[in-house]
């Protein structure tokens, strides 16, 4: 199959263009840049430049490919519901791109978009989250009623010894501050996969997935936010405290509401719907060995 990748060069979308040509198949990386162009090449894929903003590039990767996956996002959380927006019309175009067709396409969300207090949130419950990204889900799984195989990668912290998700954020956060901070009693709970059973999900998705579904990338339900403050303290050789919940925005900024936040997720449905089994190593392990502790 040839496919057509988005956010090609990122921290996700390299592992996953590796796992796609691994398993066979040919990519179409998305690339805005030289650098990102050469990296492409040097993987092993075809390049086809263009960016997030440029639709048009957009809608001419996906319409000479087999199938889309869509991890790309800017990560600037300054501009949050600016990006959020960008993200949207991304998915429209490529969504429009695929109509009639059948062809699949993987768009990108977060575990977090369904909250669901006191329990596991599953592959079944719906964006319900007070933050702007719920639209591109929405927008996604509308396609499906557009014959486009269309399906939902809903991501938890995603790590190896690089990169933890939004636990990087945490590590600048507490080497500016002094002090690695969770907020309560820190028992509340982030899951997580590592980056490589994430990016063998999404091939597994790409083969096997079914139109309108929700997929969990989550290889652990919960870690729970004082063990990650606690970790990242032993790392930078900082002290670890408790901050109140009034405390938390003041002292994380925008990080202030995912570090209060309970959001354990299940992938059960994910794991018996397309056979995953995650076998990466944890959290705590990668998170014991970060990169960004030696800058």
């Amino acid at each position: 199959m040839r496919v057509f990748v988005t956010g090609a060069t990122g921290f996700i979308g390299s592992a996953v263009v590796q796992e796609l040509i691994g398993a066979g198949h040919q990519v179409l990386g998305l690339a805005r840049s030289d650098s990102g162009a050469k990296a492409l090449i040097d993987a092993g894929a075809d390049v086809h430049r263009g960016e997030l903003e440029d639709l048009e590039s957009l809608r001419s990767g996906a319409a000479a490919s087999d199938g889309v996956i869509h991890t790309a996002f800017i990560h600037d959380f300054s501009k949050f519901a600016e990006n959020c927006a960008i993200d949207r019309r991304a998915i429209e175009t490529l969504g429009a791109a695929l109509a009639g067709s059948g062809r699949p396409l993987i768009v990108t969300s977060g575990t977090g978009v369904a909250h669901t207090p006191g329990r596991l949130t599953t592959e079944d419950d719906a964006a319900n989250a007070p933050f702007p990204r719920v639209a591109s889900e929405e927008a996604a799984l509308s396609f499906a009623e557009k014959n486009v195989g269309v399906s939902v990668m809903r991501l938890p912290q995603v790590h190896d010894p690089l990169k933890q998700g939004l636990i990087s954020y945490l590590i600048a956060v507490a080497r500016e501050k002094g002090v690695s901070a969770y907020v309560g009693e820190g028992r509340n709970r982030w899951p997580a996969a590592h980056r490589l059973d994430v990016a063998r999900l999404y091939r597994l998705a790409l083969e096997k997935g079914s139109a309108g579904v929700r997929y969990h990338a989550v290889g652990e339900e919960g870690v729970p936010l004082r063990e990650i403050a606690e970790a990242i303290g032993r790392g930078l050789k900082l002290p670890v405290v408790a901050k109140s919940p009034e405390e938390a925005g003041e002292h994380f900024g925008w990080l202030g509401w995912f570090v209060a936040s309970d959001v354990p997720a299940s992938s059960a449905l994910t794991q018996e719907r397309l056979g995953w089994n995650p076998t990466g190593v944890g959290l705590m392990a990668d998170l014991a060995h970060a990169r960004d502790f030696e800058s």
